[in-house]
């Protein structure tokens, strides 16, 4: 996965395009996003994701960073979610993708987003 494809996989996400994100993913994928428990498989994935951005007006990631090892993508940033109210909450995140070949076997998002579903 080059830096490319990381800043496709985000331009993907910062769209609300789930069917591109998904592709980005291995049949077998493992996400984790922040606290909420490893959703397993592409499809529950890709579930879980549209059902996520139907809760959001927006996001959109800045400062993006990354870094390589031998099959593991580190990113570290800034999201910004704009709630359905239209206020927005910036946050800090990091996230590893762990990689079966070119796509991604686990997806571990860490994140403190819990204010996102309070009043802004």
């Amino acid at each position: 996965m080059t830096k490319e494809d990381i800043q496709g996989l985000f331009n993907a996400i910062d769209a609300f395009d789930t069917k591109t994100f998904a592709s980005f993913l291995d049949e077998d994928a493992h996400f984790k996003f922040g606290n909420i428990p490893v959703i397993k498989g592409k499809d529950a994935i890709f579930e879980f994701v549209a059902g996520f951005f139907q809760a959001i007006k927006g996001i959109r990631h800045t400062n993006l960073e990354s870094w390589e090892l031998e099959g593991i993508r580190f990113v570290n940033g800034t999201v910004s979610y704009t709630r359905l109210d239209g206020s927005i909450l910036t946050v800090n995140l990091s996230k590893t993708l762990k990689l079966k070949g070119s796509k991604i076997k686990e997806y571990l998002i860490f994140i403190d987003n819990s204010e996102l579903f309070k009043a802004g």
